[in-house]
């Protein structure tokens, strides 16, 4: 079973010592079906460990739902994707909000036409930070390419065409992704016609933007549940499922987030679906988004991320687990 317990009064102390580049114009198919290396074995999350506060019901710029989220770990800024406020559900619109890791507001960044923001990455350009995020969304609202954005505050960006982004597997249709600041590589999420698959590749293929064979590629184990975030710590993925409280979003029960550990090398599940109680006494509850950081002091910890509040008024819940076995 899951508890919840407070932060000491500085949560950026803790989370600290607890602790531009411009579109390519061609679209890569370097991709492989299939691995050609394994990664080194690594410790993973005990997810039945306790749950702790990061930070519960900030405000973002706008009132809906956020997606996702992805730490800058060099120069320690959140961003949380959000759905824009009076976009459809398809036309892929977001808001980037930049925060601290007090859930402070600091800026925004709208991003046209960009896609469904599951998952995204934030890697450390000097003093500034590129969004690696999925773009050139299809008729569903999910994206088709990524693309590498200089995160600009206050500025709104259209989507690049996929042609003019990054397209790293052959015959993929959809793709999202997140990084591992702690062992350097970056897990893309992918669709085919034979359903979803997940490859994960060193950070370098994506700074370099040459992207070669994956280092392991797999098909993604059947996990029941509504997808909601994935992350990637050493040789393990994290798998997030659930939905938000019924009715008017009281909370009701224990609820139906799931966080599910995988072992890349084998592509199975190797924990769970463990259900996670975190943050269990807030309003809505919806699980939205993963993600990895490691302090300064060295603590890896997994972060689980929430839309909780209510209609025209969600907010950003985030909480984390930092047990390894």
């Amino acid at each position: 079973m899951n508890r919840t317990a407070g932060l000491p009064l500085s949560r950026r102390g803790l989370i600290r010592t607890g602790a531009g580049a411009s579109l390519a114009a061609l679209g890569l198919g370097l991709g492989a079906p299939s691995a050609s290396a394994a990664v080194s074995g690594t410790q993973r999350f005990d997810l039945t460990q306790p749950s702790y506060d990061l930070f519960r019901d900030k405000d973002t710029h706008g009132p809906r739902v956020q997606q996702s989220f992805a730490f800058d770990w060099v120069n320690k800024f959140l961003y949380v994707a959000t759905k824009r406020d009076g976009s459809s559900e398809s036309a892929g619109d977001l808001c980037i909000n930049k925060m601290d890791f007090d859930g402070n507001y600091l800026s925004y960044m709208h991003l046209d036409g960009f896609g469904h923001g599951v998952a995204f990455a934030a890697l450390p350009d000097g003093s500034g930070t590129e969004l690696w995020i999925e773009c050139a969304t299809n008729t569903n609202g999910y994206g088709t390419a990524l693309a590498p954005i200089r995160y600009t505050p206050n500025t709104t960006l259209g989507s690049p065409a996929a042609s003019a982004a990054f397209q790293p597997i052959s015959g993929a249709s959809e793709y999202t992704c997140s990084v591992d600041p702690v062992y350097q590589r970056m897990i893309v999420r992918y669709h085919t016609s034979a359903g979803k698959r997940v490859a994960v590749y060193p950070l370098s293929a994506f700074q370099n933007r040459t992207f070669g064979t994956p280092l392991v590629d797999f098909k993604q184990p059947a996990i029941a549940g509504t997808a909601q975030g994935y992350a990637l710590y050493g040789s393990y993925m994290y798998f997030l499922t659930g939905d938000a409280y019924p009715g008017d979003g009281t909370p009701t029960g224990d609820g139906n987030t799931y966080v599910t550990s995988i072992d890349i090398n084998t592509g199975t599940v190797t924990q769970g679906p463990v259900l996670t109680k975190a943050g269990s006494t807030l309003h809505f509850r919806e699980p939205e988004g993963l993600a990895v950081y490691r302090t300064d002091a060295g603590e890896a910890r997994l972060f689980i991320g929430f839309a909780t509040g209510y209609e025209g008024d969600r907010r950003s819940s985030i909480f984390y687990k930092n047990a390894l076995v």
